[in-house]
């Protein structure tokens, strides 16, 4: 039949593996090579190179699979229209997000999403390693600050702002920086990163502080400064409600960072489903 194989060839052209595109079909790696092969033989031309250690598209196949691509994508969003028709949002949904901000902020709020919708399924896995979200399976990722894949489609969901931020305690004992400059003279509690983000004159600026104390962990950040161990720079959710307490007072406003982004991430080559984009959209209605 003409459709022979077309799966089969997008699958291993996207994965380049012939193995993986097999374990992403749910089928033997040997019916794979069997409908390629076919294929190739049906069109008398040669759509990969292969070798032991990696399997590459011909020129000839780089053309064929931006058309049988196309048509494939065409071909889910027909069924996906037919479908919506007549039932619910329903399935599985693999997201992942930053650690803190996927605890505090995130995963609240898919618990509130999943509460409405009975048939949708929610699987996140929380890291701050930028997960390969195409070769590792997922359908959506919850990223922060300045997108760096273009490959991918984002959707804003909303902002994070940066404080710079200290005790009472703290400041009467070691005086108030009015500009960036005087941070040299202070201690400074460190994340993973040696330097901080500001704004001066309308432009942004990275300027290297040091203290004594390093954790990778924005809570234990937090405490330090709550007991008046240093300054810290901190994203708005973990200093927040301390902030409105008045047990940590914001520094050095004049030269805050922009807004950071927060976004939902998906591959471009994918339609999003209706029960992700519908919990996309409910996130940014929530975070916006």
């Amino acid at each position: 039949m003409q459709w022979d194989g077309i799966s089969e060839f997008v699958y291993v052209a996207e994965n380049e593996s012939f193995t993986l595109a097999s374990k992403k079909m749910a089928i033997s790696t040997a019916q794979v090579s069997r409908q390629v092969s076919a294929l190739e033989k049906r069109l008398n031309i040669k759509l990969f190179y292969r070798t032991t250690r990696k399997v590459s598209l011909t020129e000839e196949g780089r053309v064929f699979y931006q058309h049988c691509r196309s048509v494939l994508d065409g071909l889910d969003a027909a069924e996906r229209a037919i479908t919506n028709l007549q039932s619910k949002p329903q399935g599985k949904i693999k997201l992942t997000a930053p650690v803190t901000y996927g605890e505090k902020q995130v995963l609240p709020l898919v618990n509130n999403f999943i509460k409405q919708y009975n048939d949708v399924e929610v699987s996140a896995y929380l890291s701050n390693r930028q997960i390969d979200i195409v070769e590792e399976g997922y359908d959506l990722a919850i990223r922060l600050g300045k997108l760096s894949d273009s490959t991918m489609m984002a959707k804003k969901l909303g902002n994070r702002a940066n404080y710079v931020c200290a005790s009472p305690d703290y400041l009467d004992k070691h005086g108030i920086p009015h500009s960036i400059l005087e941070l040299n003279k202070h201690s400074c509690l460190l994340g993973t990163s040696d330097y901080w983000h500001f704004r001066e004159s309308g432009r942004e600026k990275s300027i290297r502080v040091t203290g004594r104390l390093r954790y990778n962990n924005g809570y234990s950040l937090t405490d330090a400064a709550l007991k008046g161990v240093g300054i810290v720079q901190l994203p708005d959710y973990y200093v927040q409600q301390h902030l409105q307490s008045g047990e940590l007072v914001t520094l050095l406003d004049n030269y805050r960072a922009p807004d950071e982004g927060i976004w939902a991430v998906y591959p471009q080559n994918r339609h999003l489903s209706p029960k992700i984009r519908l919990l996309v959209d409910y996130l940014a209605e929530q975070l916006l």
